[in-house]
């Protein structure tokens, strides 16, 4: 019998096909099920549909299952169809009927909403500390090799000269913006939709601002409508967040492919951190790259799934968004783990140096030739032409040196201002005002 039920009992296959993997995804909300609980029966308590005695009861153990949580103890037993029933179970058994009353003026359906947003929040900034960690060693890695050229290409062909620092600095810049995506989808999820119960709000006198207080949020979902039908939308601009630092990753991944590429010859790396071939003892693959790309480019479609699961849903809710988290939840510890890979990778690079030397690049120079004429007084177009006619003639030289000051090039990395971009970001996240009241509510402060 579930929580919900009254007389009748659903289909053995039924009831399998509408639980699903939901007990498993359900575990990972398990501390924040109980956090919105605590948050809730403190409410209850302030607005007199519980006594003071009876809050008392409800937190302390409350905080006695979220200390089981922690320690790894909790589980969704196999006849209990969600963690809000498994919680109230625990509650009713250790409290008799006073665990009954934590349900008053909620619904499963905004249960799971702020459950949603809590765990959404808490990998967000899990998330943003491990996309902080590459960020600092990006751009530490560009001052190292900021004095080693490598060739740069358009359309895969030699263009102009770059650099390492140029290189590992312009994916550190990326970064700045993927963070402001995921502040973004923090924001998002940084709002309380306790206390819309099954979307239509409550006849009883709850106080939502209360629960927004102690749960750190930043803000209410005001209408409750719409804090319903928020449930779908944070998740997918959560994905895309998520998207675009994959997009940073799969492209950095596939420059490096190719800078190891021996016709390339660019960077190597630490026999043990590459992989070999079974009968070509030559090889050094760079698999731990091709495998951050795949995974990030799976992450890519992310956004769209979601949007696909969830497109043409009529207001209110609906049993299609509990797979939601079957596709999201997941993504989060892979790009976790693909951030921890690019980072055990780019720690140990060694880069090839003077690889413009070799004459094969000479072209790549020939932009620089035309710069020389300018400075010389020869009209743009005329400075092209006599380049492009030397190197057709076969009488083109050049040199080697390259002088680049202005901002954000080869001599003038500007490292510092971006770094100052991605603090002013990271500044906007709040997280310590967050992790307070979370820490307070559940007893860890002081």
């Amino acid at each position: 019998m579930k929580l919900w039920q009254k007389n009748t009992t659903a289909l053995a296959s039924v009831e399998q096909f509408t639980v699903g993997k939901d007990r498993e995804f359900d575990e990972l909300l398990a501390p924040f099920d109980v956090l919105g609980s605590m948050a809730h029966v403190t409410m209850l308590q302030e607005v007199g549909l519980l006594t003071e005695e009876e809050k008392t009861l409800l937190v302390n153990e409350l905080r006695a299952i979220y200390l089981e949580i922690e320690s790894g103890k909790f589980s969704i037993g196999a006849d209990v169809e969600d963690v809000h029933s498994q919680v109230e179970l625990l509650l009713t058994e250790r409290l008799g009927d006073v665990g009954k009353k934590i349900h008053s003026a909620r619904s499963r359906n905004d249960q799971v909403l702020v459950d949603v947003k809590l765990y959404l929040r808490f990998r967000l900034e899990n998330l943003v500390k491990k996309a902080q960690e590459l960020f600092e060693l990006l751009l530490t890695q560009s001052e190292n090799f900021k004095n080693d050229l490598l060739p740069g290409y358009t359309h895969l062909q030699l263009a102009m000269p770059s650099s390492f620092g140029l290189w590992f600095g312009a994916y550190a810049e990326s970064m700045v913006d993927d963070i402001i995506t995921l502040r973004a989808a923090y924001e998002v999820a940084n709002k309380n939709p306790l206390g819309s119960a099954a979307g239509y709000g409550s006849s009883f006198p709850i106080n939502r601002k209360k629960t927004t207080q102690l749960l750190g949020f930043s803000d209410l979902n005001y209408n409750v409508v719409y804090a319903q039908m928020g449930r779908g939308k944070a998740e997918r601009i959560t994905a895309q967040a998520l998207c675009n630092l994959a997009d940073t990753l799969a492209k950095l991944s596939m420059d490096q492919c190719l800078f190891l590429n021996q016709n390339f010859g660019f960077v190597s790396f630490p026999a043990e951190l590459t992989t070999g071939s079974s009968i070509m003892p030559h090889k050094k693959n760079p698999d731990v790259f091709e495998l951050v790309r795949s995974h990030c480019n799976r992450i890519k479609a992310l956004p769209n799934e979601i949007m696909l699961m969830t497109t043409n849903l009529p207001s209110g809710y609906h049993r299609d968004l509990q797979l939601l988290k079957e596709h999201l939840f997941p993504a989060f510890d892979t790009l976790e783990d693909c951030l921890d890979m690019v980072h055990l990778m780019l720690s140990n690079i060694e880069v090839n140096k003077d690889i413009l030397e070799d004459s094969k690049y000479k072209y790549l120079f020939s932009v620089e030739e035309v710069n020389k004429a300018v400075l010389n007084g020869m009209p743009f177009r005329d400075a092209y032409k006599k380049i492009g006619l030397d190197i057709e003639q076969g009488s083109y030289t050049y040199a080697t040196g390259v002088e680049h000051t202005h901002e954000g090039s080869i001599g003038n990395l500007c490292n510092e201002e971006i770094r100052r971009m991605m603090l002013n970001e990271l500044e906007k996240f709040g997280f310590e005002e967050v992790n307070a009241a979370l820490n307070q509510l559940a007893g860890k402060a002081g």
